[in-house]
Parts: structure tokens; C-alpha cells; sequence
């Protein structure tokens, strides 16, 4: 019997993507506070809050695999989380039009059974083609953008707005497998 993992989110992403690749798991979504706090890097942040969120997942488990993660965009130093509106979304869409930025999954891995915590930051570099105001507009009118970091999804129509994309694809979904599987195989979790 696979041993079950607990996830500590409620991103339909990260369960389809567990689903996909067989990992078996329960779903103990964990709110935290996500303020970026001052000279916090961006690698840095997103490691933090995806800790905290398996921290209480793992407080109310008391046994088991907690895996979180958190996802965000940069451009110029700067993160872009979930717009707060359709104009919002608009703004970052145009601020990422046509360059590179840069996606950060931190993922966050404790094992109640032998109180244990180990963490990871994986990076994916995206680039989007240059976009038109009018394009931009049918995006956010679609509702996609409004609850994804950086106001895309590159698994569904936000796929259309990326010109090119160097590292792994899941970690821009919000997962990074590869990574998600080796920090489990090291808590002896057989996958397969």
C-alpha cells in the first residue's frame, strides 16, 4: 500500500497534478499569512509561507507526509501574486508582455512520524510573446487569470501567451514533480 500524503492546499492544480502521476493523498488546506516581509527575497518568501502551510497541516495531522508549496511570478524584482481584480490582472498581464519572468515554487515536505522538515525552491523561466491590449482584455474576460499568481495559467488558455519556457513546466502549473518525487523517495514514500 502507497503511503497517502497530505496536502496542505486546496489548489485544484496541485491535486490534479498528484492525481496524474498516482501519489494518493488527502486534502488538509492551510491558511497562513502570505505578507512578503521587508528584505525578504522572492525564493526566500515563497519557501517561508509554503513552510508555515505544511507546519499547520502537520500540527493537526499529528502523523504522516505533509507536502505544501507556494507559487509565484517575478518580474524586476518584484512578485506578482493573485490579482486582486480584472484590472489588476490586466496590469500584470501587460507588465509581462513580450519578456521573461520568472516562476518560484517553494515546496515544503514534513514527516510527522520522524519530525523532520525539508524544503526546496524550484525556478522555471517564462517568456511571454508580445500581447495587444485587445488580447489581454479576452484573457481577463475569460476569468482564468483571476486566481493564479502572475494572472495566467499556463495549463489552459494562458498556454496561448507564452512564447517560450526554459525548466519544468509543472513547476509553472504549481507543482514541481521531479522535485516533489525525489524529496519524497528521500521519506522512503515509494511512487512507484
Amino acid at each position: 500500500m502507497k503511503n497517502v500524503i497530505i496536502l496542505a492546499s486546496a489548489s485544484p492544480r496541485r491535486k490534479e497534478l498528484l492525481k496524474q502521476v498516482g501519489i494518493p493523498y488527502v486534502v488538509d488546506p492551510a491558511d497562513v499569512d502570505e505578507s512578503i516581509r521587508s528584505g525578504e527575497s522572492p525564493e526566500v518568501y515563497a519557501v517561508r509561507v509554503a513552510l508555515d502551510k505544511a507546519r499547520v497541516a502537520a500540527r493537526r495531522a499529528v502523523k504522516g507526509i505533509v507536502l505544501a508549496a507556494d507559487t509565484i511570478v517575478v518580474v524586476d524584482d518584484s512578485i506578482l501574486g493573485k490579482p486582486a481584480d480584472a484590472e489588476d490582472a490586466a496590469r500584470m498581464l501587460t507588465q509581462l508582455s513580450g519578456r521573461e519572468h520568472e516562476v518560484i515554487t517553494g515546496v515544503a515536505l514534513i514527516n510527522t512520524d520522524l519530525g523532520t522538515e525539508q524544503t526546496r525552491a524550484e525556478s522555471t523561466r517564462v517568456k511571454f510573446r508580445n500581447l495587444t491590449e485587445q488580447e489581454v482584455r479576452s484573457y481577463v474576460a475569460t476569468g482564468e487569470p483571476l486566481d493564479k499568481a502572475g494572472s495566467y495559467a499556463i495549463q489552459g488558455k494562458g498556454a496561448l501567451l507564452v512564447e517560450s519556457i526554459t525548466g519544468c513546466y509543472f513547476n509553472v502549473v504549481g507543482l514541481p514533480l521531479s522535485a516533489v518525487e525525489s524529496m519524497l523517495q528521500e521519506h522512503g514514500v515509494d511512487l512507484w
